[in-house]
């Protein structure tokens, strides 16, 4: 157990994961921000598809294909890069922010998500963001970006997603890494004794 502390609670008691009614927040908070539509865009790319903070600041639009509604995710750390689906809602997300992207500066740039500096969004911005958003939902702990990815490995478990699925869309090497995801969830267990 840790013994790093976070305002008097030991860092093990801490959630390092967000529910899907914080998420829903957090993309609401977006509405608020300097750049609402970026914003709810990335909250909601990085919940559905589990990406790391890197993963997100390197997303390039080449890798997105609205009229298929597909996406190309590049997973850091050696894991397994792969082809995810877009949903409707959330292809309309993107088209929205893509709209407003294509007016700002850097606009010609491959880079999905832009600062206002016109580059790719920085690491420091996101954890910033994510931090501030959290305070603007209201939500009781310190939220930062891999508690998204921490949320849809949830999220998956929760519809019923099995252990091996949920490793290859989030793309772990090891799935002791995934593990955590189905093995707290009790709806596994249901069809048991039947």
């Amino acid at each position: 157990m840790s013994f790093d502390t976070h305002k008097g609670l030991k860092m093990s008691s801490i959630r390092t994961y967000l529910t899907e009614t914080e998420v829903d927040s957090l993309i609401k908070a977006a509405n608020v921000t300097s750049y609402p539509a970026r914003n709810r865009c990335l909250v909601l790319m990085m919940f559905r598809h589990g990406l790391r903070v890197s993963e997100a600041c390197q997303m390039k639009c080449s890798s997105i294909n609205l009229d298929a509604r597909v996406m190309q995710v590049s997973r850091m750390k050696n894991g397994f890069s792969t082809i995810h689906p877009i949903k409707r809602d959330e292809a309309k997300v993107i088209r929205f922010w893509l709209v407003s992207r294509a007016k700002m500066k850097g606009a010609d740039s491959d880079a999905l998500f832009l600062s206002n500096q016109g580059r790719g969004i920085s690491r420091k911005t996101v954890w910033m963001l994510l931090k501030d958003l959290g305070e603007k939902a209201k939500i009781s702990i310190p939220t930062h970006p891999h508690m998204l990815r921490h949320a849809c490995g949830y999220a998956l478990a929760n519809q019923g997603a099995d252990t091996r699925l949920i490793q290859d869309y989030l793309g772990h090497i090891s799935i002791g890494n995934t593990v955590k995801y189905t093995a707290s969830n009790p709806a596994r267990f249901a069809r048991l004794w039947q």
